[in-house]
């Protein structure tokens, strides 16, 4: 199935309060140069936690920003694409239906989901929501990242399409086992297994079956 696609770039600003991000991002049109690391033009902060060979692209489910609007009809006039600093915005793919490791075929380029976005606490300031990450982690509406298999020119013309599914985890499996499940071996053990998983999220789910407890990620979600 093909599925169309708008594009989002951005550059890193300073945010009161917070540290610089490049979560707010423009839409753009026509062709591209999608290298390693992401779409000529865009920039990550903080290139620890953003950006890299895993997190190249960041992709969020258009249809999502519905339901977040209906939960904080205050803010709702902020739900809508590019909100959660997103490159790529579809309707038709959600956490439920894409999977760890899936390879879409878009334009001249071959892109791989490797892991869900993890929302950090630069969402609590974006949306003036106290606890925005959390609350985005805890929906399980959180997007997915991806790396770029081959490099080349894409375009917000061309759709993407699936090329190959290689795994049995869904994004939205992934999640759940990383953040709404007590520590459970056997399924960090899965996890593992699927194909093309990040190395960031193969370390952590390691990390877990080597150490037997689960890691502490207020810093991410809080800043502290």
């Amino acid at each position: 199935m093909r599925h169309p696609v708008d594009v989002f770039i951005g550059k890193v600003r300073d945010y009161a309060g917070s540290r610089p991000s490049a979560i707010g991002k423009l839409q753009v049109e026509g062709e591209l140069m999608l290298t390693d690391t992401g779409l000529a033009g865009d920039e990550q902060a903080e290139k620890s936690y953003h950006g890299g060979a895993d997190r190249a692209l960041c992709h969020y489910p258009r249809e999502h920003y519905a339901w977040w609007a209906a939960r904080f009809p205050e803010q709702a006039s902020l739900f809508c694409a590019p909100a959660f600093g997103e490159n790529l915005s579809t309707t038709g793919l959600t956490e439920q239906t894409v999977f760890i490791g899936d390879i879409f075929r878009w334009g001249d380029a071959l892109i791989q989901v490797t892991q869900p976005r993890s929302p950090c606490f630069k969402l609590n300031f974006h949306f003036a929501i106290s606890d925005m990450g959390a609350q985005m982690q805890a929906s399980g509406k959180v997007g997915w990242l991806y790396r770029v298999i081959v490099a080349g020119r894409v375009s917000t013309d061309a759709p993407l399409e699936l090329a190959s599914r290689l795994s049995d985890v869904s994004v939205y499996d992934a999640a759940a086992i990383a953040w709404y499940q007590p520590f459970d071996d056997a399924q960090y053990h899965r996890l593992l297994s699927a194909a093309g998983l990040s190395a960031s999220w193969t370390r952590t789910m390691q990390n877990r079956r080597i150490h037997g407890k689960i890691e502490d990620n207020s810093r991410r979600l809080w800043g502290k």
